[in-house]
């Protein structure tokens, strides 16, 4: 393999979920590469059609390695129950196995620009992207994309804000700040196109993106205010037929620490999207600089509101909450 060569072997750890499958398709349909993907063994997951299924055990280090050996790219996508030493077998395992370029599990919001944060999300962040240089041979490339807009608009309240089945909102402050926000999708077409580029070389390539500098990836600008506008395009609803209420930033924050305290998973969600919806936090309404230079389309608000609603409507509820 050329250095002026893309990669072409990509394995990715949980193909078969949300983000890892929506990867997974992406680079499946450009052609361009073979997607491995790494399963638990007795896993029921489905993987896409075209990946290659390898069963590991993830307590076994020689399993992970004999997994990787002869990969050129990894990809790490785990889900928030996933054990929190698994990202670090897995990072110490593609340095064994001698993978060049390992993505680490750290989406979201461009927190490697920040520094002497103290908040539990950036620093498990951080702490992800140190595993994969602390491996001693592969190069970190990771990217940020911020919230997974369809995902975080279907779970309700403790995420957005905003509960679809019930008809109810809960504005931060006025409901008017804006973050960064990113469809499975648009995250899967990044993949694909950066894979796509020459490892070095001319510009784009993919050396442009390793180590801090990072893929930072956006589908949207959007408010709690713009969400459930698009909302009530997609139902036919006005603010009439929802009950709106308003909240302090602050409040959330407080409220959501004390769920954290009593285990509450929901306490997290508000402790973390209360924090991005801060005003002042520095990366909420980060600029995605990668998307001219991969070439991403401009998408469609309404269409992806939609699949979210559809979603909500459904009963989705990963988490089990």
């Amino acid at each position: 393999m050329s250095a002026t060569d893309p990669v072409t072997k990509v394995a990715i750890v949980g193909a078969s979920g949300r983000i890892g499958g929506a990867f997974a398709r992406a680079l499946l349909q450009g052609g361009k590469h073979t997607v491995t993907a790494l399963t638990r063994k007795g896993s029921n997951g489905e993987i896409p059609e075209g990946a290659k299924k390898v069963e590991v055990d993830y307590d076994n280090q020689d399993s992970i390695v004999e997994a990787l050996v002869g990969q050129e790219f990894l990809i790490i996508t785990l889900g928030v129950s996933a054990p929190p030493e698994l990202h670090s077998k897995i990072t110490d395992a593609a340095g064994k196995a001698k993978v060049p370029y390992v993505m680490p599990n750290y989406y979201g919001y461009p927190h490697h620009t920040i520094t002497g944060s103290t908040d539990i999300y950036t620093k498990l962040s951080l702490e992800r992207l140190s595993e994969v240089t602390r491996n001693g041979f592969s190069t970190r490339v990771h990217m940020a994309c911020g919230f997974w807009y369809e995902w975080s608009l279907a779970l309700g309240d403790p995420w957005f804000g905003i509960d679809i089945a019930q008809r109810k909102v809960t504005f931060f402050d006025d409901g008017k700040r804006p973050i960064t926000v990113s469809t499975w999708d648009q995250c899967g077409r990044a993949i694909a196109a950066l894979l796509s580029l020459p490892q070095r070389g001319s510009s784009p390539s993919l050396a442009d993106f390793i180590n801090d500098k990072g893929v930072l990836v956006e589908s949207w600008h959007l408010s709690q205010r713009d969400m459930l506008d698009s909302v009530h395009r997609v139902l036919g609803t006005t603010d009439a037929d929802w009950q709106i209420t308003y909240e302090p930033v602050e409040k959330r924050l407080k409220d959501g620490e004390e769920q954290m305290r009593n285990k509450d998973l929901r306490g997290f969600a508000k402790v973390l999207y209360g924090g991005i919806f801060d005003a002042s936090n520095p990366v909420s309404n980060y600029v995605g600089e990668a998307n001219p230079i991969l070439g991403l389309p401009k998408e469609d608000l309404d269409e992806a509101t939609k699949r979210a609603v559809d979603m909500a409507l459904s009963g989705y509820n990963p988490l089990g909450l």
